[in-house]
């Protein structure tokens, strides 16, 4: 669903690194606009209980309203969030991501999955910004992340191809340094290539005594795609596993 903001940013972006429990406030505001926009803003209680989801959350989260409550006044303080006068005087509130950030519709999608889940490749990356707009396949995500990398708020943590990892850059200094080592990268913004042209064909080989050849070892192209493909594999288990947990959910609070 579209959410009601405007995609359009009218002033310089003026956005900056903010703690975990606001990024994950910033997140779930972006994400409900979009999804639920029927029921955004959000009060206090629907963004606690939007942080504490076990769906489509990493980490997972037990949050306090309390804690939202500080994290949302640091928004505000900030100008990422603002309140709103809800029904019955309760107080709503809902996110200014596109003119803190400066960003436009589809890259406001991308950036609410990177605050909710932070680091990830750029196949589940696209995957799930695509369930809050439309976002077909790579191809389309791919100046999607270079326009996001230009303005700094994303960076590739490993090199760009099958499997690159990307997150966002709202991390605090320290936080920043940690996921940089864990993935051994020194923060680069490398924009997903595109895909590789088929190598050209080999030469024939030379004929041999089928009776007495040992079979042919892998060569490392062979080993490399076996390799990919067993990475590729374990990352759909896992997305499956994710999406029973989502269905989970929902049934939950279908029956709720």
């Amino acid at each position: 669903m579209m959410d009601q903001e405007t995609t359009q940013p009218q002033i310089k972006p003026k956005w900056k690194p903010i703690g975990r429990i606001g990024r994950r406030v910033l997140g779930v505001l972006v994400e409900k606009a979009k999804t639920t926009p029927d029921a955004y803003p959000l009060t206090l209680n629907a963004l606690t209980n939007g942080c504490n989801q076990k769906s489509n959350r990493d980490p997972q989260m037990n949050l306090e309203s309390y804690q939202v409550e500080t994290a949302l006044e640091e928004l505000r303080r900030l100008s990422a969030a603002i309140e709103v006068s809800g029904s019955g005087r309760v107080a709503k509130f809902r996110h200014m991501i596109y003119e803190w950030m400066g960003i436009e519709k589809l890259e406001a999608a991308v950036m609410a999955e990177l605050l909710l889940r932070g680091a990830q490749t750029i196949g589940e990356l696209r995957g799930r910004a695509a369930r809050m707009d439309p976002i077909a396949d790579l191809n389309a995500l791919q100046p999607i992340l270079a326009s996001l990398m230009e303005k700094g708020l994303v960076l590739s943590l490993t090199s760009a191809g099958r499997g690159q990892v990307v997150t966002h850059s709202l991390y605090r200094p320290e936080e920043l340094e940690k996921i940089r080592q864990q993935f051994g990268s020194a923060g680069g913004s490398a924009v997903p290539a595109a895909p590789a042209a088929p190598a050209a064909p080999a030469a024939p080989a030379a004929p041999v005594d089928v009776t007495s050849a040992s079979p042919p070892a892998e060569t490392s192209g062979e080993a490399q795609q076996i390799q990919e493909l067993r990475v590729e594999v374990k990352r759909l288990q896992a997305e499956v596993e994710r999406l029973k947990t989502d269905v989970q959910d929902l049934w939950s609070n279908f029956n709720s």
